[in-house]
């Protein structure tokens, strides 16, 4: 889902923002959803070091977080004037950072470091 979002997003940015906003605010929000991955993808990786793993997660938190800042921001300056790639977009990075944190919790609850 996360990847999905980060090639959402990649055409979202150089299609639907004005020019100016491709090196700013445009840079800035697939950079965050491009860190969500790459997150998820390192935690994985480190899954046998559990106080890792968790960060890696918490770490993808905090950038689906930033991305919807960004979202947000592009949105109410008027940077992105479609409503329905807003809304599109805001709910599945709504549900990506339900589903991280769904996963947080059960990796600090039940995974059993093996080092």
């Amino acid at each position: 889902m996360s990847r999905e979002l980060a090639v959402r997003i990649h055409e979202m940015s150089l299609h639907s923002l004005p020019g100016f906003e491709l090196y700013e605010e445009g840079s800035q929000i697939r950079r965050s959803m491009k860190s969500v991955c790459s997150n998820l993808v390192e935690g994985y990786g480190r899954r046998d070091y559990k106080r890792d793993f968790i960060r890696f997660q918490t770490y993808a938190m905090a950038s689906c977080l930033e991305t919807i800042d960004h979202l947000e921001i592009l949105y109410e300056t008027g940077s992105l004037k479609d409503p329905e790639i807003y809304r599109e977009v805001s709910a599945k990075l709504d549900e990506l950072g339900r589903k991280i944190n769904c996963f947080i919790q059960s990796v600090e609850k039940k995974h059993q470091s093996t080092k």
